[in-house]
């Protein structure tokens, strides 16, 4: 019988960047200090002259401008230079773009439908070979928007507005997992989505919610250790402590109720860790 220590999971020697949306492109980045550009921030966690895979799947159209424009901006930041992944289809035997993944310095997943991200990726090789060097050999991962959103569990697809006010209006599955236990959702200010974050932790209350704003970044490393960046604020919510939620009446249309939620409003500079609630398993 193996002793419980030997089976304790690795941490991860790798660093996640995740963005809110809408973070800044321009030349001037160059001119910003690493806490102020998020996509500085990026690049330079990727070390000297990194080279750069950015991921367009998760867009629908004008998906080569999107590369260009990454490209242009990672270049004029100090990135040696990048290649440019999409799919539509699950990439089953894409060998070619595995081996991409391997040699990569950094990955980044750029905006569109998270969705699309999961479905297509989930479980493929791609993937797990990702997952194997973020843990065991320092790859530096970083998404915005729908990129951001696919990095965690539970993961938001579906639920704005009227409908994200109707208990499990909310539409949630399975995202990558890079963070567990974790969901985050992106232009959170801006798009008014705390009512729909606050549906996501009423359901998984050993959970936290993470809502990131806009040209706002949370870099972590260690798998647990956070930092804000950028020029908004990070909105946290917590369910631990939370009742009364009648979020189980999903048949009668009913608005949600969830009490004594804990909400922390963070802005940059400021740290915090990434509760681990769930014994780690495999």
């Amino acid at each position: 019988m193996k002793s419980q220590k030997s089976e304790v999971c690795p941490c991860p020697t790798g660093k996640l960047i995740i963005i809110g949306g809408a973070e800044n492109k321009t030349e001037k980045q160059k001119e910003t200090d690493l806490a102020k550009g998020v996509l500085k921030a990026f690049i330079v966690l990727c070390g000297e002259n990194p080279f750069i895979e950015i991921i367009t799947t998760a867009g629908e159209e004008a998906v080569n401008d999107t590369f260009e424009e990454y490209l242009a901006c990672f270049k004029s930041l100090g990135a040696k230079d990048a290649g440019h992944i999409h799919h539509d289809s699950r990439p089953i035997e894409d060998l070619d773009v595995v081996e991409r993944i391997r040699k990569a310095d950094g990955v980044f997943f750029s905006g569109g439908d998270q969705l699309k991200l999961t479905a297509i990726y989930g479980g493929t090789q791609l993937m797990s070979v990702m997952k194997e060097r973020y843990i065991h050999n320092g790859l530096v991962i970083g998404g915005t928007s729908a990129g951001a959103m696919a990095m965690s569990t539970p993961m938001i697809y579906e639920g704005t507005g009227q409908r994200e006010m109707v208990a499990a209006g909310v539409k949630v599955t399975t995202g990558f997992e890079f963070l567990k236990d974790v969901c985050i959702d992106t232009h959170f200010v801006h798009r008014g989505r705390f009512v729909r974050m606050a549906q996501v932790i009423a359901t998984n209350p050993a959970s936290i919610g993470i809502g990131i704003e806009e040209d706002t970044a949370i870099v972590i490393i260690n798998g647990r250790d956070a930092k804000v960046i950028g020029c908004g604020v990070v909105i946290i919510i917590d369910g631990e402590k939370s009742h009364g939620s009648n979020i189980t009446s999903f048949d009668n249309e009913k608005k949600i109720t969830v009490k004594d939620l804990r909400v922390s409003i963070l802005s940059e500079g400021q740290k915090f860790e990434v509760p681990a609630r769930n014994p780690p398993h495999l």
